[in-house]
């Protein structure tokens, strides 16, 4: 045998292996499909539907109770009598088919025993459940019958006993009452007549209706407390206060109290009426916004009963405040009228304190009309101490603006002085540097020197002037005097650079002679002493005879200027 017979051989060994092998795992999955279907069969069997409806039966059902076994009957007969034996026949075959190979057709006797098994097994599962929700209903709505009326019993019992609690409120209790009395003999009625589920039904509705009276009488109780009782008592308080109030000399007029509390008795009788009809929701609504307003009744009563203390403990002690501050304001007018005749007044101060005088003259005007309000019995306490709060708090600021003003006033005075005399010492210190720059006998000043003294001595003149006038702006003055303290100490400075650099001149000329003979040197000895002697230009001739020095002789003005300084600090 050749080698591709022997493949050949092998290859048709293995296929037929497998298709061996194939055909055993199908037999075995479609044994255990029809023992699984079997298995479904035996639990219909073993949830005896038959006992169930022999008992059922027993009970006499009626009505929907009697409907519902006449369903679930046909739809477990019809398993029992045809789906059921239609399948054990398919299985039989199935199971006969599979023993011997012929899988194609057991697996469509299986798939169509599947078909008719699976809701067959789901039918009889709820037909269990409703021949048991049957079976119990009976003793199940005696349980809660029993446990309903105990309740039912109890709660009549209270609303008789308490009857007078819920004012017109009783006769709707009572008929639901006497309905819930109709729906229990009805439950009774049917669940005797055998219609367990429409008995069952009938319960679930009292059940519903004794939950919600529990819910609902205590609510009808409160409000009756509340309208018959509490609001009434309320009321009257709150209209005997009043007028005892208005006797008093209050005076209230953020709302017509009376016409309030009649207006709240007629919401009171028509919330009876919501009590009456038993209109829970809207009776609790309406009791709560009843409420609300007679308590913003009393805010309004007691906000004026509360303020009148305050406004009878404080009138004296306003009216001295405010006699006190208008004779202040009256001083300070005077005092800036006459001020204001010998200085400016830059910052409006005297418009300003007439405006002060003049708000708490309009002030002390409307706290005449306060009091005369009150002593006619016209005034409400709440808004005058509101107003003499705003307005205590207004004088404590009037009276600090007058003192702040008083004291700026007060200072132009010494201001004056201060200028004067600093008039006086700028003209000392400019006329010392003039005199300093006389004794060292220059050839001549510097242009920039003579024009910032020129500067100088025409501000103090001008300043000298301003203060030589009848009416001062001494704000003006004091800036100017601060420009001309500057001007004075540049003058002074630039007078000490026009010394130094002189000096220096002066000290490096002579050094420089010993280099006579240098052309350099000789060029900027007559460079320097032009500028010295016929410009005055002393800087840049000090730096025309340094500049040569340093040049023939490195560091030697350095030597010269550092002795000067040294010789002048120690002289000073």
């Amino acid at each position: 045998m050749s080698s591709t017979q022997s493949l050949i051989v092998v290859i048709a060994i293995l296929v037929i292996i497998i298709i061996i092998a194939f055909m055993l795992i199908i037999n075995r999955r479609q044994l255990h499909e029809v023992i699984e279907l079997d298995e479904l069969i035996t639990k219909i069997e073993k949830m005896h539907l038959e006992q169930d409806i022999d008992r059922l039966d027993r009970m006499d059902l009626a009505g929907e109770s009697l409907t519902t076994l006449t369903t679930w009957r046909k739809c477990y007969q019809e398993a029992t009598s045809k789906k059921i034996p239609q399948a054990q026949n398919l299985l039989e075959q199935a199971a006969d088919q599979n023993i011997h190979y012929h899988l194609y057709k057991a697996h469509k006797n299986i798939k169509q025993a599947q078909e008719i098994m699976k809701p067959t097994y789901d039918d009889a599962k709820n037909t269990k459940e409703v021949f048991t929700e049957l079976l119990e209903s009976n003793r199940e709505n005696k349980i809660q019958y029993d446990a309903l009326i105990k309740t039912y019993h109890e709660l009549r019992k209270g609303v008789l006993a308490d009857s007078f609690d819920y004012g017109v409120a009783i006769d709707q209790v009572e008929n639901e009452l006497s309905t819930l009395e109709g729906d229990f003999t009805e439950a009774k009625n049917l669940s005797a007549q055998g219609d367990q589920v429409e008995a069952k039904r009938v319960l679930s509705t009292i059940k519903a209706t004794l939950a919600s009276m529990q819910e609902e009488l205590p609510q009808l109780k409160q409000c009756r407390h509340e309208l018959d009782t509490v609001f009434q008592e309320q009321l009257s308080e709150l209209s005997d206060s009043y007028k005892k109030m208005v006797a008093e000399k209050y005076y209230i007029t953020q709302v017509d109290v009376l016409a309030k509390i009649k207006d709240i008795r007629e919401q009171v009788t028509q919330a009876d009426q919501l009590l009456g009809d038993l209109k829970i929701a809207e009776l609790t609504k309406k009791t709560k916004e009843i409420k609300q307003e007679i308590s913003d009744l009393y805010d309004v009563l007691a906000l004026e009963y509360k303020a009148r203390p305050f406004v009878e403990q404080n009138q004296a002690k306003i009216q001295k405040l405010l006699t006190r501050e208008q004779d202040e304001s009256k001083d300070l007018v005077k005092k800036l009228r006459h001020i204001d005749e010998s200085y400016e007044l830059t910052h409006g101060e005297l418009a300003q304190s007439r405006q002060l005088e003049q708000e708490v003259k309009d002030m002390s005007r409307q706290y005449t009309v306060d009091t005369q309000n009150v002593a006619d019995g016209k005034g409400v306490y709440s808004e005058i101490k509101t107003s003499w709060l705003a307005m205590l708090e207004r004088l404590r600021e009037i009276s600090s603006e007058q003192k702040q003003m008083s004291q700026d006033v007060d200072g132009l005075y010494d201001s004056e002085n201060v200028a004067n005399d600093s008039i006086n010492r700028f003209k000392q210190e400019v006329s010392l540097v003039y005199r300093r720059l006389e004794r060292k006998k220059l050839p001549g000043n510097p242009d920039t020197f003579v024009q910032m003294y020129t500067l100088v001595v025409n501000e103090i003149g001008h300043v000298a002037k301003e203060l030589s006038q009848v009416r001062i702006n001494m704000e003006k003055i004091s800036n100017e005097l601060i420009q001309i303290s500057d001007d004075v100490e540049r003058l002074k400075r630039e007078a000490d650079d026009i010394i130094s650099s002189a000096d220096l001149v002066e000290l490096t000329l002579q050094y420089s002679n010993k280099y006579s003979d240098n052309e350099a040197i000789q060029r900027a000895q007559k460079q320097t002493l032009k500028l010295y002697e016929e410009q005055y230009n002393y800087k840049d001739a000090l730096d025309t005879i340094a500049t040569a020095i340093e040049k023939a002789e490195p560091g030697s003005y350095q030597r010269l200027e550092n002795l000067y300084y040294t010789e002048k600090k120690d002289q000073d």
